[in-house]
């Protein structure tokens, strides 16, 4: 495949947002793209995208991300505390559930591209996570505030990455992709000081080098997993959906 204007190649990249349960749809959208032959090789994800991101990356089958994610309860995230303070979970549980991946691997070491996207509570920027261990930057990017204790790497105080970057095309971008598909589950958290990344994503969804998916989930909870089955099928209908309408205009895996 290659994409109309663009000489050579392209380097297509998966942006994955965050939205809790919404989080399911993620899969949807992997079993399309996997049916249309389209095989990103560059893989950024906030808060529940940065899971299923690094599954993906991992080279996990999507068959197994989808078995996990219909079983999946709050227990493969995070225990309670017994006495809450900087939060009611205790994400360390996430750490069993990326031994399903083969241990705790280094996300430079994964077979794919990958980065999950967190916040910095000092300077309320996003910083990507490209390095290290796979399970920190997990808990710090789903580490959703007064739920999850923050992750604290040297002076960063990292919490929830939907905070500053809720959909990661920009990461995505860092790490080498000339070709975005991004996934949108909910929109961007505008009401918080400081943080204004709605505008950045309403100029990015009109570049001819992204592809944005926007399941239909109304009336879906993000805090609730009874409606994953539907959820899932909604990111696989949308995901078909915007394909059909690029199809003329798809890259080339590179």
């Amino acid at each position: 495949m290659s994409q109309a204007g663009t000489a050579g190649p392209v380097v297509i990249g998966l942006a994955l947002g965050g939205g809790g349960a919404l989080g399911a749809a993620h899969v949807g959208v992997l079993k399309a793209l996997q049916e249309c032959g389209i095989l990103p090789s560059v893989v950024a994800g906030t808060s529940a995208g940065s899971l299923i991101g690094a599954a993906y990356a991992a080279r996990m089958p999507v068959s197994r991300i989808e078995e996990l994610v219909r079983a999946a309860g709050w227990s493969a995230f995070g225990r309670l505390r017994p006495s809450p303070r900087l939060g009611l979970l205790d994400s360390t549980a996430l750490l069993d559930t990326i031994d399903r991946l083969g241990g705790e691997p280094l996300i430079e070491d994964l077979p794919r591209r990958f980065a999950a996207v967190a916040t910095d509570l000092r300077t309320r920027q996003a910083v990507v996570l490209d390095r290290g261990r796979v399970g920190i930057a997990l808990r710090a990017s789903i580490a959703v505030p007064g739920m999850f204790a923050p992750v604290i790497t040297g002076e960063r105080v990292l919490v929830d990455g939907g905070l500053a970057a809720n959909l990661p095309i920009d990461a995505a971008r860092q790490l080498g992709a000339t070709f975005t598909i991004g996934v949108r589950l909910r929109p961007e958290w505008e009401h918080i000081p400081v943080v204004r990344s709605a505008q950045r994503i309403a100029a990015l969804e009109k570049s001819p080098e992204v592809l944005m998916v926007r399941p239909h989930l109304n009336g879906f909870s993000q805090w609730s997993r009874a409606d994953v089955p539907r959820i899932i099928e909604a990111g696989y209908t949308a995901t078909l959906a915007s394909l059909e309408t690029w199809k003329d205009q798809q890259p080339r895996v590179a």
